[in-house]
């Protein structure tokens, strides 16, 4: 099936008063996001991957041993990445959820730890990826992180939360300063009731 470009679920400057600007999210949704969608399109016309469904081309053309992944898995991967990555963030900051507060407690020691780690794996990852935060295969949680487009659902995990390290994320609104956009992406962006969602339909 043919990827579209979902719209923002919000207008693009409501995040700006929590330290995303209009302007990153006109270039990350707009252009970058736009780009896997048609590169994506472009890459499965004709082959076996044309009419699957997003899921199962990421999973099917992953290569855990590959130096570099393929233009398909590329494009289908990252747009799949910011597909949740938008749903992941709000302009309305509600707390986090009690049944949330006590998984991320019992995995980390606390929701403050939690964070530490996170922002440690964003910070960590050389280069272009991804940090998040998943429900592994035997029902814990964990913080991962991932290089380029690479994702949880290459190693058949749930996708809790994600964060785009990726410097088109975050260069207008912070420059060179990944640990400060990450610490913002906590503790003003995220969507905690997105989160917890997440992690009682996993």
């Amino acid at each position: 099936m043919a990827f579209e470009l979902p719209d923002l679920p919000y207008a693009h400057d409501a995040l700006a008063p929590k330290g995303m600007s209009a302007e990153t999210l006109e270039f990350h949704h707009d252009i970058h996001h736009k780009a896997y969608v048609d590169n994506g399109n472009k890459a499965i016309s004709g082959t076996e991957w044309e009419n699957k469904p997003v899921e199962e081309i990421i999973k099917g053309t992953y290569d855990p041993n590959a130096v570099a992944q393929s233009g398909i898995f590329n494009n289908a991967s990252q747009y799949w990445n910011h597909n949740q990555f938008w749903e992941m963030m709000s302009p309305e900051q509600k707390g986090i959820p009690g049944e949330l507060e006590s998984a991320l407690t019992e995995a980390f020691g606390s929701v403050d730890k939690f964070k530490e780690e996170f922002s440690a794996a964003g910070a960590g990852q050389f280069g272009s990826g991804w940090a998040w935060l998943v429900k592994d295969k035997d029902g814990s949680l964990k913080v991962t992180k991932t290089e380029n487009g690479v994702n949880p659902l290459c190693f058949d995990q749930t996708a809790l939360l994600g964060v785009d390290v990726w410097e088109h994320s975050y260069y207008i609104d912070f420059r060179n300063k990944r640990p400060a956009y990450l610490q913002n992406f906590l503790d003003n962006l995220v969507n905690w009731e997105n989160v917890a969602e997440r992690l009682s339909k996993a």
